[in-house]
């Protein structure tokens, strides 16, 4: 008998596509919440589409979807929009990420699914939120990382901001704050039986990220440009070249671990080194012709003895034979329909919960409808209608 997870019993029914609203659903799923995928009849979640492909659909869809259900529906049709209608008191939550207004033009807004099921969470994921000037702007992960002021806090200070490696307002301040805020609204449903609205703008939430940043511009330091202390202004916290030409990040905020590198590489261990400013540079020179003496896997060993917060910049490849991520289960491998296996992240609130592969287009419409009271001849009749398919 598989194990009891915190969210078993929830019912979560996703509209969304793509990344942020598929990522906050599956860390739903994960938790133990049955996620139903309702899409459309003609691409459905065309990530499933995009490449690099593995066992016949986009890997990334595979993970995103993993252990979810698709349902075909057609919103656009009036028969879709009741068969809708007809399902939602099933659920608890409701998750999509279309532009602002979009579900009410569909006659599906916000007001009208809470007179069908008062008790339901309603969760929509956006670039700008629902209301402002920017509310219905098009944008992607690093527009809005860019209308944050995140990318103003990063370096170089000589050149334009860098691209972050990975997408920091689609799941850390969109996908995550939405399963925060989704928790919150049920928590409020237990104590009044009420649901509620959940309205995320990953541009706010990719702000929220930014704390520390605007803390100390609102304390009058000047933060843009890579020249703060947490984001590359001062060489005790910094990413060096190594001597095989691969990169170490020394992390020696604290002036014991500062001073525990220093001695360690035959520096005197200054704490002007720790204040940002022009002596940087010198700091950093001095700290990079210390690091190119010895190689990345050197260093490690180095970090191991000294305990001084230097560790080794993985390459992608090389973090699932991590130790430390093979020993806490970071990583599981599972199979896919065509047997060609995977590994999937878990969730690092539910780590081993990963199960399941993406679900085919529509793969699951006679049950889901089935479930929801729908005869077969009905099902039928829905697709004469070209609501389903």
């Amino acid at each position: 008998m598989a194990a009891e997870r915190p969210l078993d019993g929830l019912r979560v029914l996703d509209l969304s596509r793509l990344l942020p609203g598929p990522y906050a659903t599956m860390v739903l799923g994960d938790l133990g919440a049955r996620v139903d995928k309702i899409e459309d009849p003609s691409a459905g979640d065309y990530l499933r589409l995009m490449p690099p492909h593995k066992g016949g659909m986009n890997a990334l869809f595979h993970t995103l979807n993993r252990g979810k259900r698709s349902l075909i529906l057609d919103l656009k049709r009036v028969e879709g929009q009741t068969a809708l209608l007809r399902l939602l008191p099933r659920y608890d939550v409701l998750v999509e990420s279309f532009r602002p207004g979009v579900m009410a033009r569909l006659n599906l807004g916000v007001e009208r699914l809470r007179t069908v099921h008062p008790g339901l969470v309603y969760c929509a994921i956006t670039g700008y939120g629902q209301d402002g000037p920017l509310a219905h702007r098009a944008g992607h992960d690093l527009n809005y990382l860019a209308r944050a002021g995140v990318l103003g806090f990063t370096g170089p200070s000589d050149g334009p901001p860098q691209v972050p490696g990975v997408q920091m307002a689609d799941i850390g301040g969109g996908a995550l704050f939405a399963v925060v805020g989704i928790l919150a609204a049920l928590a409020s449903r237990a104590r009044s039986g009420i649901g509620g609205f959940v309205d995320i703008s990953m541009c706010e939430g990719a702000l929220a990220l930014a704390a520390v940043g605007f803390g100390t511009t609102e304390a009058g330091h000047d933060a843009r440009g890579g020249s703060d202390v947490l984001s590359g202004g001062i060489a005790p916290y910094n990413t060096y070249r190594a001597k095989d030409g691969k990169y170490v990040a020394l992390g020696a905020l604290e002036p014991k671990f500062w001073t525990s590198f220093c001695e360690g590489v035959g520096l005197t261990p200054s704490m002007e080194a720790m204040m940002p400013g022009p002596h940087q540079i010198e700091w950093k020179n001095r700290v990079a012709e210390k690091i190119a003496t010895r190689t990345r896997d050197e260093w490690a060993a180095f970090g191991a003895e000294r305990d001084c917060c230097i560790e080794p910049v993985l390459e992608p490849g090389e973090v699932f034979l991590d130790t430390q991520h093979r020993h806490r289960g970071v990583f599981a491998e599972t199979t896919l329909p065509d047997g060609a296996s995977i590994r999937q992240l878990s969730t690092p609130a539910a780590r081993g919960a990963v199960a399941g592969a993406g679900p085919g287009h529509g793969a699951h419409t006679d049950e889901v409808l089935g479930e929801g009271g729908f005869t077969p001849s009905e099902i039928d009749a829905l697709r004469a209608a070209g609501a389903t398919r």
